[in-house]
């Protein structure tokens, strides 16, 4: 019988913050991951060859000083990182229409471009933008006022979020701009939290823009190069990871969580246990919604999670920055209605029409140098959808020859679209496979395919959101449907996992060490790129023409 202090459910990035600080506290920690690699959303895997990674295709706040970076330093695995800047003068290039606009890294750079593109607007532009910063800083600063004075005076410290909190993207946006384009173009990153303007909660789009405003960034090795950060970090502390375990229920006494069943019936028991699953999973799955109360049945009940997505991952012989493809992601949309293009999307038939209204597109092989073989190049090209698209398949269809044709039809629409941008990309296609929701539900174990966890609308955010410790003793959640969503926002959710546990403050894993440094290149200059990065990148070269020949 084996016994742990902790015992994490999933290895998402809050699963892994999670084991990782208890780790380090001196915990025998133990994480159990379904999948047969580690990393849920940020797992990477290979297609023939080539790499992709799912869930992870941009990073901010980045830079020495900023919080991702401190974040990284805190948890001890900075060293062992690498990441690229994506390009500077387009991390995000908006297509609307025939109209593009590239996201400059920089918020000053953004306001002038945006002021300069649109001088009827400029004014509007820049104080709109100067509002979501000051709504991000205020959501910042409630966390860490201490003290009865300056609690009484959280409504003067946060007069601007206090006016806007309660009212959707759409309502606030339409108070300061007025041009429907320039609207499109401030909205392009809804799909970064996955509600359209008019559900939007303004703080979550605050906090999304906030994160890319100084520009993104890719690590070497995709989502898969943190996660091994992470997990070689949790070793290294004596913690166990282990893949290939799927645990069936949590085992309870008296409402208090003492271990977990595996599905062979193995049982294993600890002090703690954590999920890094999602709400439904947790209390309805493996806990059994016999154990829960009304009221948390009756929450559940109410909870809405967020859109699934399709995911093409596409592989091309093909040189297609004479494209003006670059590091830079894409977000192509039909028209400026980008409300109307989320309905279209989760509301119909997804096979029908030539294109889909709205998609994401990026080319990991250009993000990360490393991973280009010198030929092939990769793309993750994402659209949203609602689970019941898929719902005529239950998992006894799967790989039909009915859900093949139906995989077809959307794939050749995906390439509809992406033609726009690379004409020629048909003659070229070297691979082209489809994620679909029951791929998402199958690897991720997600309720409905969900990709943010809960859905980020103003009732299910900040004090409305999951808390990290439960109805249950001992028994903790992290994830995305906790404190926030993201690479980043679930990791710190995992950090406030820990805290609970540990009877800490969050703030208390945070501490400046001065020994770790992210290493961080441009990924379109490569006189920026070291001894090692080169040789990384030859040698993928040369194994490949060496398997060609």
């Amino acid at each position: 019988m084996e016994e742990f202090d902790s015992i994490i459910i999933g290895s998402g990035a809050g699963g892994l913050t999670t084991a990782l600080c208890l780790a380090r506290a001196g915990q025998k920690v133990l994480v159990l991951e379904q999948h047969d690699v580690p990393g849920g959303w940020c797992h990477s895997f290979t297609l023939n060859g080539q790499r992709f990674s799912p869930g992870v295709h941009y990073i901010g706040l980045l830079a020495e000083g900023q919080s991702t970076n401190q974040l990284y330093k805190s948890l001890g695995i900075a060293n062992d990182l690498i990441f690229f800047r994506m390009n500077k003068n387009g991390y995000d290039h908006c297509h609307v229409g025939d109209y593009q606009f590239d996201y400059p890294a920089g918020i000053e750079n953004l306001k002038n471009k945006l002021a300069a593109e649109f001088p009827q607007e400029a004014k509007n532009i820049r104080e709109y933008l100067s509002l979501i910063e000051k709504v991000n800083y205020e959501l910042q600063l409630i966390p860490k006022l201490k003290g009865l004075w300056q609690k009484v005076t959280v409504p003067f410290r946060t007069k601007h979020f206090g006016k806007f909190a309660l009212f959707s993207l759409k309502r606030v946006i339409g108070w300061h701009v007025k041009d429907p384009l320039v609207k499109a173009i401030l909205n392009a990153q809804c799909g970064d939290h996955g509600l359209p303007p008019n559900r939007a909660s303004f703080p979550v789009h605050c906090s999304v823009m906030n994160h890319y405003f100084e520009g993104g960034y890719y690590p070497m090795g995709g989502g898969g190069g943190i996660v091994k950060a992470m997990t070689t970090k949790i070793k290294s502390y004596g913690g166990v990871v282990r893949t290939k375990q799927k645990v069936s229920k949590i085992l309870l006494s008296d409402k208090k969580a003492i271990g977990v069943q595996m599905l062979d019936g193995k049982q294993l028991f600890a002090k703690n246990i954590i999920s890094n699953a999602d709400p439904s999973t947790t209390f309805l799955k493996l806990i059994g919604g016999e154990n829960c109360s009304k009221k948390l049945l009756k929450r559940l009940d109410k909870t809405r999670y967020s859109v699934t997505s399709l995911i093409l991952f596409l592989t091309v012989d093909l040189d297609v920055t004479q494209f003006g493809i670059d590091s830079g992601n894409i977000w192509k949309f039909k028209d400026d209605n980008i409300d109307g293009h989320f309905d279209e999307l989760t509301k119909g038939n997804i096979t029908e029409g030539k294109e889909f209204p709205a998609l994401f597109m990026s080319c990991t092989t250009l993000k990360d140098p490393v991973s280009f073989n010198g030929r092939y190049h990769n793309f993750e090209i994402v659209t949203y959808v609602d689970f019941d698209s898929f719902k005529q398949f239950n998992q006894e269809k799967y790989h039909t020859p009915e859900y093949e044709l139906f995989k077809n039809k959307i794939i050749d629409k995906f390439l509809n679209t992406v033609e726009k941008l690379i004409p020629t990309v048909r003659e070229h296609i070297v691979q082209a496979e489809l994620g679909t929701p029951k791929t998402n539900q199958f690897y991720i174990n997600s309720t409905r395919g969900n990709v943010y966890g809960t859905e980020k609308t103003l009732r299910q955010i900040g004090p409305f959101a999951y808390k990290n410790q439960t109805e249950f003793e001992n028994l903790y959640l992290c994830g995305a449907s906790t404190l926030s969503h993201g690479v980043t926002g679930a990791s710190y959710s995992g950090l406030e996992a820990a805290a609970k546990i540990l009877n800490f403050k969050s703030t208390d894993f945070l501490i400046e060490d001065e020994s770790q440094k992210i290493t961080i290149f441009d990924a379109e200059d490569s006189s920026t790129w070291n001894e090692y990065v080169l040789a990384k990148r030859e040698d993928k070269i040369r194994t490949f023409k060496e398997v060609k020949i």
